[in-house]
Order: structure tokens, then sequence, then C-alpha cells
């Protein structure tokens, strides 16, 4: 098979395209042939070598395909099963094993590129907005990057929770596209705490949805009400550098939690239970799933090159 590997830790540079034996799947697991694999900043930490894990290294924490055999204790899932999964790495491959237990069944009519689009950001999107700062009909939200793959689904499943949306954006063109998935008010990054206040009559929103990290993290804490959350479930701009806790007492006794979707899928239960709200979400149309672009899997380099230069909107995806 072909697969893209991570020799050592670095840029771009080091993804490579080469061939790999065929893996078998062990106990508990299956093998898929992959129709798509998800692009994801937490891609990228693993690449880095921010989030390390044992190299050589195939990256890829999302993917969707065709199970083509199941090994030994798998009954519930037979070759021919299309399913999806997230929080495996592995993905940039044409075939990877995933475990049972973490696949998602796809719906008859859900094409594996919109899964593999959809499910780790998705699910992500749905717990920060569920369980992590459970969103209450009239609360003020706060998304940042709001026209990205993670903000265009954070932005609707908020709408979804009856808030009220301000998104950060840098172009017009995201402007646009964050306002068609129901933002109802956009600022641009400078000034945006100030912005945020004006529009909340000097109140300050309930909760920001962070995942650019050390460049907003300041204005994100200015944007607070008293007893307000900050959910910084990322650091595309770079970590947030060590800062006083005293900080959440003056801004008015916030919250700061530093969530990761594995701790929110801990159980199989858990994890069906938001696949399941997601995917119907997106079956009956109530969730947009914005593929910008597909990339022919050789090309992981560019793909990675183009997310962190900011160069795309909506969900990357690299096709084995």
């Amino acid at each position: 098979m072909h697969a893209i590997v991570v020799p050592a830790y670095g840029d771009s540079s080091v993804l490579e395209y080469a061939e790999r034996p065929d893996p078998e799947p062990g106990p508990g697991e299956v093998l898929v042939e992959v129709a798509a694999a998800g692009v994801n900043f937490i891609d990228v930490y693993h690449r880095e070598g921010r989030y390390p894990l044992p190299l050589p290294l195939v990256p890829g924490s999302e993917g969707a395909g065709t199970i083509t055999a199941v090994g030994p204790g798998v009954t519930d899932l037979v070759p021919g099963d299309r399913v999806g999964w997230a929080s495996v790495v592995g993905s940039y491959a044409s075939k990877a094993v995933v475990p049972a237990d973490k696949t998602i069944r796809l719906p008859d009519g859900l094409s594996p590129d919109l899964a593999a689009a959809v499910l780790l950001q998705g699910l992500t999107a749905h717990y920060l907005t569920h369980s992590t700062y459970a969103i209450q009909p009239g609360d003020d939200v706060l998304v940042h990057a709001a026209a990205g793959g993670m903000g265009l689904l954070l932005v609707q499943i908020a709408k979804l929770r009856g808030a009220r949306v301000i998104g950060t954006v840098s172009t017009p063109e995201k402007e646009k596209l964050a306002r068609q998935a129901g933002a109802d008010d956009i600022v641009g990054y400078e000034g945006f705490s100030e912005a945020v206040r004006e529009l909340t009559g000097g109140a300050g929103v309930h909760v920001v949805y962070d995942g650019v990290g050390a460049a907003t993290f300041d204005g994100s804490l200015a944007s607070l009400r008293p007893r307000g959350m900050l959910a910084l479930y990322g650091a595309a701009s770079g970590p947030v550098p060590p800062f006083d806790p005293q900080r959440l007492n003056a801004g008015g006794s916030l919250f700061l939690t530093r969530p990761s979707l594995g701790h929110y899928i801990a159980t199989r239960e858990e994890l069906l239970s938001r696949a399941n709200d997601l995917l119907g979400w997106v079956a009956s149309g109530a969730l947009k799933v914005h593929i910008s672009q597909r990339y022919p899997l050789a090309e992981a380099r560019r793909a990675h090159d183009d997310l962190e230069g900011r160069r795309t909107t909506g969900k990357l995806l690299l096709i084995p």
C-alpha cells in the first residue's frame, strides 16, 4: 500500500509518500480501504512533535472507507461495511487498521468523503457546545476562525443550540462563508475583544471557542463576561505561554479549559451518541459540511502548507 510517513519531526518537508507493507488486523481490529482522510491541525502537531508519537509515524487521525477484513473477536462488522473514525492515527494511507470499537458505521447515502470531512471536527464541535460549555438559548458565543473547517461547524451547531454567534475572520471571502453558516456578527482579529464588548453592550460573551491559541488568547480572556469560559481547543498560531491564574480572578472568576476529543468519546456509548447526533444533522441538511479542497494522498505536503498558511476555508481531504 501507499502511505504518508513521518521519519523525523519537522516542517511539511518531512512528509514522505512511500510504499509500506499491507497491514493486517489484529484482535478487535478491522482493515479498511481508505476512501478519504481528513486533514487537521492535530496532524501538524503530530508531524512537528508537539504531540509526540513514536517514529516513523503514519499521520492522519480521521478517515472513512470500506472494511476489507476483520480481526479475531470482531463479530458486529463484516467486509463491505462502510465506516468512519476519528482520533485513530494512521489514516494518511490507502489502507488503515482501525480498532473496531472506534469505528462509526456510515448511514446509507452518506459518502465517505463527507464522513471523513466531518467526524473529527464535528465530534469536537459537539462536545465543545454540548459538554465543555453547554450552550443555552440566548447565550453570546465567540467563535475564532469562523470560516475554517472547525469554525463553520461550531457556528452552525451553536446556532442549533440557540446562541447568538460572533465570529472572527481574516478576509471578506471568509466573512461571507461564516455569515452563510449563520454567524450573526463578524469582526476582524485586530481589536476583536473591544468589538465583542461593543456588540454585547459591554457585557462580554458567555464562552469563547478558541483554536488559534497564542495570537488570540489574551483577547479571548478579555472578551468574556464574569464567570465566562474560554475553551482553548487548539493552538494554530502556537502554544499559549505560561500565565498567572490570578488573571482569571481579575477577569471575573473566569473559567479556562484545554479539552481534547479523546476524553469526550472515551466510551463507545459516548462516541456513538455524539456521532448519531452529528451524522443525523448532516443527513437531514441541518448541518452543512464545506469541503474546500481534495488533494491526492501524494500531495500531503501541499495540504499541510495550505492549512498552516491559512489559505483555506472549510475542510481539506486527502484521497488515496
